[in-house]
């Protein structure tokens, strides 16, 4: 039987056989994904464990936290500050950036995520996950305080470097990407590793699913009511097919299933959105989310440009997001720029 590779075999080869990753970024990925399987092992004891329901705070957007967001969140920040490869870190549920405490020792990456990505789903047992990013820090960064470092933060997503998510669902898996295609990891809850089980992913071009929050319809720009109507139209339509609609409102169960059988997923730009720029964080699940479409040899764009290109002026920005196959993607955004 063909020897399993784990998430540290394909990592060294990354490392050693292609030059696509440094070790130390090797070791952060690793750590990253030691973090996200301590989240697994929380989400699964749920009422169990005491994890459930509200925090009784908000995070900087102002929204309800959960036990869980918060937790994860410890999670991640002690799994990495101390290993010795990272400068600071940035998390959608903190307002400045984590620096690393003066008794470890700093690293040249800079690490942002989601801790736990559908948090409203927390409660009702359905799939949620964890997404990360991984920049270089810029030479003679001004870490001195947080407020300083949001600047070395602020890189256009085609400085990534890494980027993946978790998704605790069924299984536990890890997909990720260093630049080399996307990989799938499965959890395999009695070894405790990451073991690969699928490679260089590529999402179909063409599809017909579609995953959008329909309630919101009224609050749609043009182009999207027009693409949707189309959909909607089956067959008979311009587009000459019928189309099924998929919607999870977690976007990394959204987004897996994309990257799983193809499709587009859709969180547009709204009238009710307009003055916060959009919906979906840029820095925390917009730009590592189409890293890894990208890689897959999809499309990511908010309507009117390249997500991967937009160049954040806050830690915090908001921006409308349309990622999936490729042609369905290329369709919706020309109708934005017609």
């Amino acid at each position: 039987m063909a020897q399993q590779r784990t998430l540290a075999r394909y990592l060294t080869e990354e490392q050693r056989n292609k030059g696509v990753i440094t070790g130390d970024l090797k070791l952060l990925v690793d750590i990253v994904s030691r973090a996200c399987q301590a989240i697994s092992i929380a989400i699964g004891k749920g009422g169990l464990g005491g994890v459930l329901g509200e925090a009784g705070s908000d995070n900087v957007q102002g929204e309800a936290q959960k036990k869980l967001d918060v937790l994860s969140n410890d999670i991640l920040l002690d799994a990495n500050e101390w290993g010795g490869h990272l400068a600071a870190m940035a998390s959608e549920e903190m307002d400045l950036p984590h620096l690393v405490p003066h008794r470890f020792p700093k690293g040249e990456y800079l690490l942002t995520f989601d801790p736990l990505d559908g948090s409203s789903n927390i409660d009702v047992n359905v799939s949620i996950g964890t997404i990360f990013s991984v920049l270089k820090c810029p030479d003679g960064a001004d870490l001195s305080t947080p407020e300083a470092a949001e600047k070395a933060f602020l890189q256009p997503g085609t400085a990534q470097v890494a980027a993946g998510y978790a998704v605790y669902g069924p299984t536990t898996l890890l997909v990720l990407t260093v630049g080399d295609g996307v990989a799938v990891f499965t959890l395999d809850r009695e070894q405790g590793q990451f073991i690969l089980t699928q490679e260089n992913v590529q999402i179909p071009a063409d599809t017909k699913e579609f995953a959008i929050n329909m309630s919101n319809q009224r609050f749609w720009e043009a182009p999207v009511q027009r693409y949707v109507a189309e959909m909607q139209a089956g067959k008979e339509g311009p587009l000459g097919k019928d189309y099924n609609m998929r919607w999870v409102a977690s976007m990394v169960a959204d987004v897996h299933r994309i990257m799983t059988r193809g499709g587009i997923f859709m969180y547009p730009m709204d009238s009710k959105l307009k003055d916060k720029g959009g919906k979906l964080r840029l820095m925390y699940e917009a730009n590592p989310m189409a890293f890894l479409i990208e890689q897959a040899g999809g499309a990511a764009t908010t309507g009117r440009q390249r997500i991967l290109d937009i160049q954040p002026d806050n830690l915090h920005q908001r921006v409308p997001v349309i990622l999936g196959s490729k042609n369905e993607v290329d369709r919706v955004t020309g109708y934005h720029t017609a």
